[in-house]
């Protein structure tokens, strides 16, 4: 059964992007190191610190779909159908974008909220991972009781405004087990459990 992960660079005072979805320092930890990493679903390298290496590598090699929200499958223009990834991708969405689906791209639009695609996204995923990336489908997927870990890349910089991670929650308390930690540069990993997760 696919795991699924809720994961974003996150500021210290709880943002993920800017207000004009900008990531600005959020990102820096993608390229301050000397060992390169290649996403398999395109040409963007990575460039990051030994730490961050392990974390990164791992964490590709264990993604099996995505589950994207509109809003960011439009800002970043749909990968221009090539995720980094290199996975299926689930687009949450109210409305199917003008020029979608695409046949040289394996992104599947989903318009009947966020419980389908997850469902849809863990069959494809098998034993791997299910990412879900994007502030207003990941809260979506912690009310439905969705989501079984949290990765937080903790980015030291506080930004006083913008789009945070956690917004809109309805199903709170979630608990979550202590957490597994991986100090880069730059950026802290965590990894949370969700404490009721088999």
């Amino acid at each position: 059964m696919a795991t699924v992960v809720a994961a974003l660079s996150m500021s210290l005072d709880g943002f993920i992007a800017h207000l004009n979805d900008g990531v600005g320092h959020l990102f820096d930890w993608y390229n301050n190191g000397e060992i390169d990493i290649e996403w398999p679903g395109n040409d963007i390298v990575s460039h990051v610190t030994p730490a961050s290496a392990t974390y990164l590598r791992d964490s590709i090699a264990q993604v099996g779909a995505l589950v994207v929200g509109r809003r960011l499958f439009d800002y970043t223009d749909g990968w221009g159908g090539r995720h980094p990834f290199g996975v299926p991708v689930f687009v949450v969405t109210h409305s199917v974008p003008d020029g979608w689906p695409r046949a040289d791209a394996p992104f599947t639009i989903v318009t009947d909220g966020a419980q389908s695609p997850v469902a849809r996204a863990s069959k494809v995923a098998g034993d791997k991972d299910v990412e879900v990336a994007g502030p207003h489908v990941i809260q979506q997927c912690l009310n439905a009781g969705l989501v079984h870990e949290l990765r937080i890349e903790l980015v030291p910089v506080l930004l006083g405004e913008g789009i945070r991670f956690f917004d809109n929650l309805t199903n709170s308390p979630v608990t979550f087990e202590n957490p597994t930690v991986i100090e880069g540069d730059r950026v802290t990993h965590l990894i949370y459990r969700r404490s009721d997760t088999p």
